[in-house]
């Protein structure tokens, strides 16, 4: 920037800052952010507390203030659903968000006075159900949680059905009277693993954004864990050394069928962010290639973590129509252990928990000085915040 003198154009909070400094320089007007202390903050990878100014050549200072008056939202990507990477808008300033609400945790507590979040869940949680909940309190809402399986009428979900079995309530009127009694809806449903088709239309959670008439995300659903992956971003960004680090998704055995939302989530959103990504597993595990497009597929686990600076492990049922669902592998020699770690450029270990110690990952590995799956599981609570946050500033209009 030139030496003119400079004049402040916007004073706000970080991410709101750097949405102003994008849009004046994709206009051609060159601009920075300073904190209070007037120190510079080049990047959307620099957190401060507290609000940050945008400066802008003196030269430009009318232009400027005549650009963000006809553009004056200055506010993050707002959201009606969350369920996939793309839903969260611009990454840099997603992630800025996320460590200045780490930062501060209840900066943003009025944001949720007298709105309510209603938890489904349709299956068993632990770090979905407190992280998510916090989040929510940390933002000041009333949270309802449904277990499904617990106490509410069965759940018929299917259309055409003749309800003369134990199922007494249908599922499209159950979801518009959930709606009646919130603002936002979580949802967790897994895959049922016997049929693909069907787990892969998403059709109970999609029927929730269809006929709740509210702002939906998901808590883990058939096909993808997003709140898991971005909170997995958020963790490799605290760590990683080099601007692109090298990123293994191993899998690795299991005594039960488990379903591919995890993996397909983590691939997806690591490529997404532009990290170098193998995926190694042994043959047949192969995910859709809508999830895995931009990683590499490696069969050789050993020379997969060669140079690998995180290592992510987890198991998963095969995803191809002919063996949709099924165990092909119980190989042991898959197991994370110092053998696989020790040809690693010293790589973390990550893993979304629980986990099956000594089948996923050996106890030396878990209790490592360079595991970080309890890291990992704390910025749960982050990424829910953000999410939430988003949501919320999407019903205050």
């Amino acid at each position: 920037m030139a030496d003119d003198g400079l004049k402040c154009v916007f004073k706000g909070q970080t991410f709101e800052a750097e949405i102003v400094r994008s849009r004046l320089e994709d206009s051609g007007i060159p601009a920075m952010i300073q904190n209070n202390s007037l120190s510079a903050v080049f990047s959307s990878y620099t957190y401060t507390a507290g609000d940050v100014t945008v400066m802008v050549n003196a030269s430009d200072e009318t232009a400027a203030r005549a650009l963000l008056a006809d553009r004056s939202d200055t506010r993050p990507n707002v959201m009606r659903t969350f369920t996939k990477v793309q839903d969260l808008g611009d990454m840099d300033l997603a992630l800025s968000e996320a460590f200045e609400i780490k930062k501060e945790r209840f900066k943003f507590s009025e944001l949720g006075k007298n709105r309510t979040l209603l938890m489904v869940f349709f299956n068993s949680s632990l770090r979905t159900r407190l992280s998510t909940q916090k989040a929510a309190m940390n933002l000041g809402m009333n949270v309802i949680v449904l277990d499904v399986n617990q106490g509410a009428w069965k759940l018929e979900t299917e259309r055409g059905v003749v309800m003369d079995g134990d199922k007494s309530e249908h599922l499209l009127e159950a979801i518009p009277v959930m709606g009646c009694y919130c603002d936002v809806i979580g949802v967790r449903s897994f895959a049922h693993l016997t049929d693909k088709a069907e787990d892969y239309e998403e059709r109970i959670l999609n029927q929730f954004i269809k006929y709740s008439g509210k702002p939906v995300f998901s808590m883990e659903a058939a096909t993808g864990h997003p709140l898991q992956s971005f909170a997995d971003w958020i963790t490799i960004e605290e760590h990683k050394t080099v601007k692109r680090p090298k990123v293994v998704m191993s899998w690795a055995p299991h005594p039960k069928s488990l379903p591919q939302a995890v993996p397909n989530s983590f691939a997806q959103w690591m490529t997404y962010v532009g990290y170098d990504v193998v995926i190694t597993h042994p043959e047949g595990y192969e995910l859709e290639p809508e999830f895995t497009k931009g990683a590499r597929i490696e069969y050789d686990q050993m020379k997969a973590f060669e140079g690998a600076d995180f290592v992510y492990a987890k198991n998963w049922s095969a995803a191809s129509a002919e063996h949709y669902g099924q165990i092909l592998s119980i190989d042991r020699s898959w197991t994370v252990g110092e053998r696989q770690m020790s040809v690693t450029d010293n790589a973390y270990f990550m893993h979304c928990l629980p986990v099956r110690r000594n089948m996923i990952v050996t106890d030396d590995v878990i209790e490592g000085p360079r595991s970080l799956v309890i890291p990992e599981a704390a910025n749960r609570e982050i990424s829910a915040t953000v999410v939430l946050k988003r949501i919320l500033e999407g019903l205050s209009d």
